[in-house]
């Protein structure tokens, strides 16, 4: 092993200095493809790619990318469609069923991540450095909690329909699309378990269930937002808009279930996206959503290791600039199952409660 790791060591000074080294494949170290910015790429060392600690793991799901139309068809559909919808259970036509990956996100490692003080990691697509996002995520957030019955929080969905797995299995259906209009199977259920735990905890709490991805999936921000701006000019002590999503993770051999054990249960990862400023996006305030996305994660992390992914933070918009404590959270993904998905809601419902508790 001790051997193994130096070569490794040896191998990447190669790769870093050498355009010629980088382009060749390293024989006899099992998990090493590629590099890129001196980083050994999308692999894990003599390990499970899907399970292990990574180098520079490629991103995945639609919270790496814009979020227009994703891979399935959700085209939309006239006004006259009506609801859309949960399958019921039945079993799957071998025709129609794929494979469910159930894998579990370690620790990553690479130039583009940081760990933050505390607990959790940061993965940084901008041209701030980590230096600089580091010391921010120590700084403090600048508003402050009040424990009354004024609404401190707003949880919404800009894409109110996405929904899961139905149970454990190892197959999925293929002709799901992972989109329905019932509550209590798409993200509102997610969004009701979150609200539960901040009202437990004395912090009042709007949770709005509009649904603006349905029946027309394109403009879905444009309609939250506006949802949001409705909120906030009526409840202006409204610190916190939580927009809950749960992620799209596919590879060409099946979807991706994400889970960490938590008390003997398995728990959905979950994984925060804070938006970045490119000068085009007229977000000023996007660092004080970056503070804030940092005392989340870092709770959460402390709080049950292992059930975060690295905070996004990238050129987006995603509404963050109605509030200086929006953050979008992706809940797992459509691999995931129900309960697993309504499991992470009640942990990191807790987690968020705990740390604007700490915010009074």
């Amino acid at each position: 092993m001790r051997n193994k790791l130096k070569m490794i060591g040896v191998c990447l000074i190669g790769m870093a200095v050498s355009p010629f080294l980088a382009s060749l494949t390293v024989k006899g170290i099992e998990g090493i493809s590629a590099v890129k910015d001196g980083f050994l790429d999308a692999v894990s060392v003599g390990a499970d790619p899907y399970s292990d600690d990574v180098w520079e793991r490629p991103g995945e799901g639609y919270g790496w990318e814009e979020e227009t139309l994703p891979t399935y068809n959700f085209d939309s559909v006239p006004e006259e469609q009506g609801e859309k919808p949960y399958p019921e259970e039945s079993a799957i036509p071998d025709e129609n069923a794929g494979k469910i990956l159930k894998i579990t996100y370690g620790k990553y490692f690479g130039g583009r991540y940081f760990d933050l003080d505390g607990g959790g990691q940061v993965n940084n697509l901008t041209s701030l450095t980590n230096y600089s996002l580091k010391q921010e995520s120590n700084l403090p957030v600048q508003f402050r909690i009040e424990m009354n019955s004024t609404p401190q929080v707003l949880i919404m969905h800009t894409h109110t329909t996405e929904s899961f797995e139905p149970f454990e299995r190892d197959v999925y259906d293929k002709t799901f699309n992972y989109r329905t209009t019932d509550p209590a199977k798409n993200v509102v259920m997610v969004g009701e378990e979150i609200k539960k735990q901040l009202e437990d905890a004395g912090i009042a709490v709007i949770h709005d269930t509009a649904v603006h991805d349905y029946p027309s999936y394109n403009g879905s921000y444009n309609r939250s937002a506006e949802t949001v701006k409705a909120v906030l000019a009526r409840e202006p002590g409204i610190k916190v808009v939580l927009d809950i999503h749960r992620d799209g993770i596919s590879k060409p051999e099946g979807l991706a279930q994400p889970t960490v054990e938590i008390d003997g249960r398995k728990a959905a990862q979950v994984m925060l996206i804070s938006g970045c400023d490119n000068g085009k996006l007229n977000m000023p305030d996007f660092l004080q959503n970056f503070r804030f996305a940092s005392v989340l994660q870092k709770q959460m992390e402390s709080d049950n290791p292992g059930i975060t992914r690295p905070v996004l933070f990238d050129y987006r918009k995603y509404n963050q600039d109605l509030t200086t404590g929006s953050l979008l959270i992706e809940v797992g993904s459509h691999g995931n199952t129900l309960e697993q998905a309504r499991y992470s809601g009640e942990l990191i419902g807790k987690s968020i409660a705990l740390a604007l508790s700490n915010l009074q």
